[in-house]
């Protein structure tokens, strides 16, 4: 065999073996864009065991859309679920405003979706077929107490949810604070799980008002008919960006497209859209940016002042 011979082999078995690597080296890349399986945990915005019934079919979509296991699971609170994302134990959040600027800058979380709602209307809080990607919290009050306004709030007591809700905390005791109320020195506050309780506590006189979104008494109608009459909004925050689908910063781009589409996908079908709306009375899934949610940081930091 000439030299030239073994020179044009030599090249040959070197090219195979560098095509056999890149080619490795490119399918090990692409599975690793794509998880063995995920996390996804909820926190209940209901009694908790309404919800998580509720919620598993969503293991199915899922995984359906994406191709592997996905594992639904219940938070007792926001603060848990964002330990959870920093503990890497849950993959994907649904989070409020309050708790994805939390986990956020904690470096838990980053932004995927933002949720759409159908708008509601008053009186009666009637759902429109508009989508929007805000809502607002509102004070809610027994027909005939004598609380008539904020100002009348002072030395009551009210229902409260998770201190990272913006409806159910944050957004009410800010606003209330710039008017002149501290509530949280000037008023008795009560955490109950879920804005339903909360309502249900106004209707029972368990507590004089209630901090929820606008418009909480339909989570009770079915049980209360006549609620809309005899629990009734005596305020009405700003507008409050949408609750979040939050991932972990680690998450692939690709894969992060992948589950995006997925969503949005499961909320247009028919039985996907019937499931979100159980769950959080959420109607769709948009695409948003994080400096969407910059109101909520001038928020929290009114917040934080009156803990002073």
């Amino acid at each position: 065999m000439t030299k030239i011979k073994k020179f044009l082999i030599t090249c040959f078995l070197l090219l195979l073996t560098v095509g056999a690597t890149a080619c490795s080296n490119k399918k090990s890349s692409s599975s690793s864009n794509t998880p063995k399986s995920i996390n996804v945990q909820f926190v209940p915005s209901v009694a908790a065991n309404k919800l998580e019934a509720r919620a598993k079919p969503m293991e199915k979509m899922l995984s359906k859309r994406l191709g592997i296991p996905v594992h639904v699971s219940m938070s007792t609170n926001y603060n848990g679920l964002v330990e959870a994302m920093k503990s890497k134990k849950v993959d994907v959040g649904f989070l409020p405003s309050d708790g994805y600027i939390m986990a956020h800058k904690q470096g838990a979380a980053d932004l995927l979706l933002q949720a759409e709602r159908y708008r509601v209307t008053q009186p009666n809080g009637k759902r429109t077929k508009e989508l929007v990607n805000s809502y607002r919290g509102e004070i809610l009050v027994k027909k005939g107490s004598k609380i008539k306004s904020w100002k009348d709030l002072k030395g009551k007591s009210i229902s409260v949810t998770d201190v990272t809700s913006d409806s159910g905390y944050i957004f009410p005791i800010a606003e209330l604070k710039q008017k002149g109320l501290d509530v949280t020195k000037k008023c008795k506050l009560v955490t109950v799980t879920g804005a339903d309780q909360a309502v249900i506590d106004v209707l029972n006189g368990d507590t004089d008002a209630a901090f929820v979104y606008e418009d909480a008494r339909n989570d009770v109608l079915k049980d209360e008919p006549k609620i809309m009459s005899k629990v009734v909004p005596i305020y009405f925050t700003k507008r409050i960006p949408n609750d979040t689908i939050s991932v972990l910063p680690s998450m692939p781009k690709s894969f992060r497209k992948k589950l995006a589409k997925a969503f949005i996908s499961i909320a247009k079908s028919k039985d996907g859209r019937k499931l979100i709306e159980s769950i959080y009375s959420h109607e769709g899934y948009t695409y948003a940016k994080d400096s969407d949610y910059n109101i909520i940081r001038k928020y929290d930091k009114l917040i934080a002042s009156t803990k002073k």
